[in-house]
């Protein structure tokens, strides 16, 4: 019989910001989302405002920092809990010796490549005002075709993952999450797929594929792709 494989020592290690909202199931901070152990490293002060908002390039070192220590630690490859972090991708990628997926913003190449021409790519970001050219250019996407909407103006949403509320109203958050993904869908009839950005927004995945119909790529997406190529299945 085939076997899954599965590593009891964590294979995959997660950069975490410092954050004090909860990390329900789905999210990339909470270990149960996976079906396989991961590591957290949190980087001390990088709240999501500096991180977000503020593109702070001093949080940039104690990032390096965080991989470095999740390598020692024995990991395989290292994730990060911010899509926004694609500003910093090369150089964590060149801080270590095992790969670095950065954000899930580097699906856009997948997501890209598999629609026919004439077909892109839409995001969904915590925050359409601070996602700039920069954050493209650092995982490589400036030069696809993309549709680009954000959470700025969600309530909820916005109290808890950029201003830190300790609670959350799951129920109101969906709700603003797949008005989001509606929004952007309609904004443009030539998406074919759409990337999560922000790595608090899986838990609403699948509420977002099953009113846009599309195919739906977020942190979580990217880790599993991770840890099944770095972690293979024993055939026999």
């Amino acid at each position: 019989m085939p076997s899954a494989n599965i590593d009891k020592n964590p294979v995959i290690g997660i950069i975490m910001l410092d954050t004090v909202f909860p990390r329900i199931p789905g999210d990339v901070g909470n270990p149960a989302t996976f079906s396989f152990p991961v590591q957290y490293k949190v980087v001390k002060g990088a709240d999501p405002k500096r991180v977000v908002i503020d593109a702070d390039p001093q949080l940039l070192q104690p990032f390096i920092q965080a991989a470095r220590s999740l390598e020692s630690a024995g990991v395989k490859a290292i994730a990060t809990s911010c899509g926004f972090l694609a500003i910093f991708h090369q150089e964590l990628v060149d801080a270590v010796d095992i790969p670095v997926f950065t954000s899930s913003l580097l699906q856009v190449h997948f997501a890209g490549e598999i629609l026919k021409k004439g077909l892109k790519v839409g995001i969904l970001t915590a925050r359409s005002q601070s996602l700039t050219l920069q954050h493209l250019i650092g995982v490589g996407i400036q030069s696809y075709p993309l549709a680009i909407i954000g959470m700025d103006m969600a309530e909820e949403f916005s109290a808890v993952f950029i201003e830190g509320k300790k609670n959350i109203n799951v129920d109101k958050c969906r709700k603003e999450i797949v008005s989001a993904a509606k929004k952007l869908v309609a904004s443009d009839p030539n998406i074919g797929a759409i990337v999560l950005e922000c790595t608090n927004m899986p838990p609403y995945a699948r509420a977002i594929q099953d009113t846009v119909g599309l195919p739906v790529f977020d942190v979580v997406t990217m880790i599993n792709y991770a840890y099944s190529s770095i972690n293979r299945q024993i055939f026999a």
